[in-house]
């Protein structure tokens, strides 16, 4: 797909993102074309006060409109101004002071999306999910009518807002299922306000979502479906392999090994040392390394790494390892398992089709470039994406129907 807006890959894919969430209303064109021309190409500063300002600026209109009794404009706007504030914390670690930046920008992130949940109709159900001796945040988006429906879990990537799964419960909506969106450890909310970290067995966070939609008298728990997106492409297939009520799953990208993205990056003799236990000469020759970083190397590894919450360069390879699944894993898989494999994945390539390969219920579904849907997630490619997920959805939860596979869905 050739449409590039700064030559930094980074700013690139985001922006890309970004506009293929348009059709959801967490942007407007004009508005995030604009705001990007005025950016400095790789500059995280320039890209942080760029989405601030237009963030701000938005929420005001936001504002206005809400003390005005315009229900629907500040709906509208608060979105919009959610997913600004959000896109200036992409690269807060490559500013020149992260702390100042990312605390305030994520509480005004949140603060517009709660306010655009409020205002929101249909109502979108705010819940608070048991997880251990805390509760995880959740957004129930009920379809509209009466009687037990269908329902998706949305998981979410490992870096990603609550917004990147709205547009998949908006598509759910409008066919008839209900969906749950939630910060799990790790992510958003339970990272930034509760110094929660990731872990592994995504089961465990699971699990607890699935109570919580069973006990509902508006949910068919027989047609419990769920989908993973990015990173979650391991953690729902790790949680399918142990959670046994779902009847059918998506993931997007398939993942088997989240630390090939990480591992593909260092010299052979420093994987030998993990294998080895060496935790001293890898954590020397890291701090070598990082004197040849660049900002933007730098402030990627941060981000990628805060989410973990482990400072030692070792044990956060040693741990990042152990986010694989085995062959053991994947063979308790039984259910319909829809794998998405766009052209050009570029943080686990060919890892769809290895993971389609192994487990015999699953159906490997291709994007292109030529559909204008390649790359990690088809970022400008939503709304296609959206649709074959939900055919082959459909045909899978409606039992007894006999339905085929939709054509565009077959490997």
């Amino acid at each position: 797909m050739a449409f590039d807006v700064f030559e930094d890959e980074t700013f690139n894919f985001k922006v890309q993102a970004m506009l293929g969430e348009l059709r959801t209303g967490c942007g407007d064109a004009g508005e995030i074309t604009s705001t990007a021309a005025s950016i400095t190409d790789g500059d995280a500063d320039s890209w942080v006060a760029a989405w601030r300002a237009l963030a701000e600026r938005v929420e005001k209109v936001a504002s206005d409109a809400d003390a005005g009794g315009h229900r629907v404009s500040a709906r509208e706007a608060y979105l919009r101004a959610s997913a600004y504030h959000s896109a200036a914390l992409e690269v807060v670690d490559g500013t020149s002071d992260p702390g100042a930046v990312l605390t305030p920008t994520f509480a005004a992130h949140r603060r517009c999306f709660d306010r655009y949940v409020e205002l929101s109709d249909p109502p979108i159900e705010k819940v608070d999910i048991a997880y251990e001796d805390t509760t995880m945040p959740g957004w129930f988006v009920p379809a509209a009518g009466p009687g037990r429906r269908p329902t998706i879990v949305l998981s979410n990537g490992s870096d990603a807002p609550v917004l990147s799964t709205l547009g998949i419960a908006l598509a759910a909506r409008a066919r008839g299922y209900h969906s749950i969106m939630f910060d799990g450890p790790g992510q958003q909310s339970m990272l930034f306000e509760r110094n929660i970290p990731f872990r592994p067995d995504w089961e465990a966070v699971i699990t607890p979502i699935v109570d919580l939609l069973v006990a509902r008298g508006d949910v068919d728990d027989k047609k419990l479906c769920i989908y993973g997106l990015s990173q979650s492409g391991y953690w729902v297939t790790r949680a399918i392999a142990y959670e046994p009520r779902f009847a059918a799953a998506v993931v997007d990208p398939g993942v088997d090994d989240v630390s090939a993205s990480w591992m593909g990056h260092l010299p052979k003799e420093m994987v030998e040392m993990l294998d080895k236990g060496d935790r001293s000469t890898f954590d020397q020759w890291m701090q070598i390394g990082e004197q040849d970083q660049t900002p933007a190397e730098k402030q990627e590894i941060a981000w990628r790494a805060k989410p973990y919450g482990i400072e030692d360069a070792f044990d956060l390879f040693t741990a990042v390892r152990t986010y694989r699944l085995t062959p053991e894993d994947l063979a308790r898989i039984t259910i319909p398992l829809l794998i998405t494999e766009p052209e050009g994945e570029q943080f686990w390539p060919g890892q769809s089709e290895r993971m389609h390969q192994q487990v015999a219920s699953s159906e490997l579904v291709h994007f292109t470039a030529a559909e204008g849907a390649d790359r990690h997630c088809e970022p400008m490619a939503r709304s296609l994406l959206e649709q074959r997920m939900f055919d082959w959805l459909d045909a899978r939860l409606d039992a007894g129907s006999g339905a085929p596979a939709p054509e565009s869905s077959r490997s």
